[in-house]
């Protein structure tokens, strides 16, 4: 709830955008850069968004929670299918979307597929188009215009998430676009998502980051217990979940290299995010067919499919 300083101030204004795009075209680059706080982890391998993770804006008496919504790609898995799932029902349950187009991609498979899709879903929309400083202006102009042709966006905007060139134009936008209404969370909270969630990102970033393509994406990260100790630190627990052995002793490497090389990383942006010092222990362990498990989706905030 607002104190009185908001609403005595003039009229608040509070609501939910929704990033909608295809894998890879910056949208988790975009909240951090509107929020300018890292609260979604941002790889350079697709589908590291599992989950409805919520940026939270305040620009002037407005109040912006951003999801940031998994990509939209062809499903073939039941994990996939369930990250699309989510991906769209976060489109028709909020406000507003920003429709994510890479200028350098252009309307290709995947864009023209969500541009068919979001015929369907009836707020207004905000093109946004991103990565402009690789695209020379010609060609930026031409695409707006196609994608505008296409369908009715409230307005069009030119972005350089990585920079932020453009980023505050779309910022006040939204500020502006959100209805009437208080804010729905504190000032200074900048991301819904649990810290242990937020935690368990982070080293499943780090996880992409050192092993590349050695690991396939069948691996979820799991916090177990989050405590706060007497001299002001924080003792982190974590398991790390893989479906085969060979897969966990990819993970651990020779003599347990990788794994510590994995945690060393995680600890210290974990360490940054919550101010304080932090001790953390990875676990690896073989769990056959967890992406068959409905519980482990509901840990995720994803809804599991019945098929």
């Amino acid at each position: 709830m607002p104190d009185e300083s908001q609403t005595t101030a003039g009229e608040t204004r509070c609501g939910f955008v929704a990033l909608i795009g295809a894998p890879n075209v910056g949208k988790s680059t975009l909240v951090n850069a509107l929020v300018g706080s890292k609260v979604t982890i941002v790889s350079r391998k697709v589908q590291t968004t599992r989950a409805l993770i919520r940026g939270i804006v305040v620009e002037d008496n407005a109040q912006i929670i951003l999801v940031d919504t998994p990509g939209i790609f062809a499903p073939k898995r039941r994990l996939d299918r369930a990250m699309v799932s989510t991906a769209w029902s976060g489109a028709h349950d909020a406000d507003l979307v920003c429709v994510l187009i890479d200028a350098r991609a252009g309307i290709d498979d995947e864009a023209d597929a969500i541009l068919k899709k979001l015929e369907s879903v009836n707020h207004p929309k905000m093109l946004v188009l991103n990565k402009i400083d690789l695209v020379p202006r010609e060609k930026l102009l031409a695409l707006a215009q196609k994608a505008n042709e296409r369908m009715t966006f409230e307005q069009t905007f030119m972005v350089a998430a990585l920079s932020g060139d453009g980023v505050d134009d779309l910022r006040h936008a939204l500020a502006k676009a959100v209805p009437p209404g208080p804010f729905h969370y504190p000032e200074d909270q900048m991301s819904d998502a649990p810290m242990r969630h937020l935690a368990a990102e982070i080293t499943r970033e780090k996880i992409y980051r050192h092993l590349h393509q050695e690991l396939p994406y069948q691996s979820t990260v799991e916090t177990d217990s989050w405590t706060d100790r007497k001299d002001n630190s924080v003792r982190i627990e974590q398991t790390i979940f893989v479906e085969r052995d060979s897969q966990r002793k990819i993970m651990l490497g020779k003599g347990g290299a990788t794994i510590k090389a994995i945690g060393a990383d995680a600890r210290k942006e974990i360490a940054e995010i919550v101010g304080q010092p932090v001790h953390l222990f990875l676990f690896v362990k073989v769990r056959d067919g967890w992406g068959d498990d409905p519980e482990r989706y509901r840990e995720m905030g994803l809804e599991f499919p019945k098929e």
